[in-house]
């Protein structure tokens, strides 16, 4: 009889000691409503975040090269400016992707690399006329990514993170005009980007480049 007493108060004991850690766990284990997607993403949100990730390591790579190797100062400032911008962006993408469940790449494509290697062996006045070359065609890349999105994706939270980018990789593409044109640098073929309504790229469009109100994502 003891034994048997004895035994159901352990029993209850294990059992009044399970419950708060139950109800723990499941607290934890509910996902929050913000940290979940409103949709799926689809194939071009994917590809989106995916490719624009990678854009933001390049420009995170060589804007810190552009401030080890840059004579010039603006190649320099603007070498930070643009890390600055793109880890900023990239926290944004991650987070998207992140709530997605989407892994993301952990290096630059191979034809960024390359890009990086020709800069690492060019140094001086070179460097900087080919720094913002580069640049250039990069941010111009970039921005069809990004337009891409804005006409063909389908999740809100990719979407927003496209239409946030707009404006900053505009402002990035009419500064490199700029200094192209103060160097005497070629201005190679690019597109502008419908920033978001209301939201100024902070940098006034160099002649020869257009920036339109952008479509409102709802």
């Amino acid at each position: 009889m003891w034994v048997t007493k004895r035994l159901g108060v352990l029993i209850s004991m294990v059992l009044l000691g399970l419950v708060p850690a139950g109800a723990a766990y499941s607290a934890v284990a509910q996902p929050t409503p913000s940290g979940t997607p409103s949709t799926a993403l689809s194939a071009q949100d994917k590809q989106f975040l995916q490719s624009i990730h990678q854009v933001n390591l390049a420009e995170i790579a060589t804007g810190n090269l552009a401030q080890q190797k840059g004579t010039n100062q603006e190649v320099k400032s603007l070498g930070a400016r643009f890390v600055t911008d793109h880890t900023q962006l990239d926290q944004r993408v991650q987070s998207v992707a992140s709530a997605g469940k989407l892994t993301l790449p952990n290096k630059v494509t191979s034809e960024q690399q390359a890009v990086m290697n020709q800069l690492q062996n060019v140094s001086g006045a070179d460097f900087d006329a080919q720094w913002v070359t580069a640049q250039l065609t990069a941010h111009s890349q970039a921005m069809q990514i990004v337009q891409a999105e804005l006409t063909q994706g389908s999740d809100p939270g990719a979407k927003q993170v496209a239409q946030q980018a707009a404006p900053v990789l505009q402002a990035h593409h009419n500064a490199l005009v700029a200094l192209a044109q103060s160097l005497g640098v070629p201005i190679p073929g690019g597109v502008t980007v419908t920033p978001s309504p209301g939201v100024s790229s902070g940098t006034p469009a160099p002649r020869g480049t257009t920036t339109t109100p952008g479509p409102t994502i709802s």
